[in-house]
């Protein structure tokens, strides 16, 4: 049952049984011949694929109506709003790594941070968060996986081999573990938290119908989608900066 949530792959047995009242498992939405093999287009990617158009048309409103302001010479509402958020992601990032080592990296973040955070409030909506799909959450890690490790050769150099071997030789296998428990370890905690809450509420709305119509789901909804959801986009982001920013030692403070 695991792997199947996990991965996305439907069980007849587990689809029937979701059928009958709550459901929270990933559905196969239809197949595409690919390569002689078929793989199947799932609520995951047309979730992710919603969340990401959101995005972009946000970032192309809020560029439109800033550069109107700039050219007017009158801020607007809107491009405040851009403005403030802009300086509270260069605020976050540069208060961790420094402002010349932020720079290189204040891109990656903010994009990192409005796509797990949609994706983990998108639940308001009546999606299926796509970060409740552990293939997501492993995609997003190992991106900042090799981030990390990029700045670690890069800065490091010789003395990441050696570091390895320290304090001792026989030290060396679980500093290999170390490395590769990062992308799992930050994975596993975005995609537990979100799918927990997906479940929950799931659950909820599926044994309790009648107790919905009270109004305690917007409750349960800022707290589950909104409030822990931004806690672990925080937690996210939060994590790469400060792994990225270890790895580059002193030259991230300059």
């Amino acid at each position: 049952m695991l792997s199947t949530l996990a991965m996305g792959m439907s069980h007849p047995v587990l689809m029937e049984e979701a059928s009958d009242g709550a459901d929270f498992y990933i559905h196969e939405l239809f197949p595409i011949n690919f390569f002689g093999s078929t793989v199947h287009i799932t609520t995951t990617h047309v979730c992710t694929l919603i969340v990401v158009v959101v995005i972009m048309i946000l970032a192309l409103l809020g560029r439109h109506f800033f550069f109107k302001a700039e050219r007017e010479g009158k801020m607007t509402t809107v491009s405040t709003i851009v403005e403030m958020c802009v300086d509270l992601l260069n605020s976050f990032v540069f208060g961790t790594m420094g402002k010349k080592a932020g720079r290189k990296y204040v891109n990656y973040i903010g994009v990192l941070f409005l796509f797990i955070f949609f994706s983990n409030t998108s639940g308001i909506l009546g999606l299926r968060p796509p970060t409740a799909d552990y293939g997501t959450t492993l995609a997003l890690a190992l991106i900042s996986f090799v981030m990390i490790e990029y700045a670690d050769i890069r800065y490091n150099k010789w003395n990441m081999v050696k570091g390895l071997f320290e304090p001792f030789p026989l030290f060396f296998p679980m500093n290999v573990i170390s490395i590769f428990s990062t992308p799992l370890s930050m994975s596993l905690r975005l995609f537990g938290n979100i799918l927990g809450g997906t479940v929950l509420m799931t659950l909820y709305y599926g044994m309790l119908p009648w107790f919905a119509k009270l109004g305690v789901p917007a409750a349960l909804h800022v707290y589950f989608d909104v409030f822990s959801g931004a806690i672990q986009t925080y937690v996210f982001c939060m994590l790469t900066i400060t792994f990225i920013s270890d790895k580059r030692g002193d030259s991230g403070l300059m």
